[in-house]
């Protein structure tokens, strides 16, 4: 089985209003169950907000330095929401998973294969 990354691509802007936060929330309880039901689950869970987000990298003369930045690493009208990482026979198993993600979250989903 191949491990996939299942991405949930956030708008940014208002979050839905709370009733439909509360039927969205229930949909994505309700794949997670059939995703550990299904033997496919591994791991889930979603983010804070861009600005919540702290960039680690390397600067200064010769690279040597670790520098720290506030906010998202780039600026965007999208930002990674969540995350769900499953287990499927292949690319076909994986994007049906994709689409039902995309229905219980109603945002886009990318999926993806980890290597190795």
């Amino acid at each position: 089985m191949t491990q996939y990354l299942l991405s949930v691509i956030q708008p940014a802007g208002e979050r839905p209003a709370p009733e439909a936060m509360a039927r969205i929330g229930a949909d994505v309880a309700a794949l997670h169950e059939e995703l550990r039901a299904a033997g496919a689950w591994v791991f889930a869970g979603a983010l804070h907000g861009p600005e919540s987000a702290t960039v680690v990298r390397l600067g200064g003369e010769e690279g040597q330095e670790v520098l720290l930045t506030d906010g998202p690493w780039i600026e965007a009208k999208e930002h990674l929401g969540g995350i769900c990482v499953i287990e499927a026979a292949d690319l076909d198993a994986a994007l049906e998973w994709g689409r039902k993600a995309a229905r219980a979250t109603t945002l886009p989903i990318e999926v993806q294969p980890f290597l190795g």
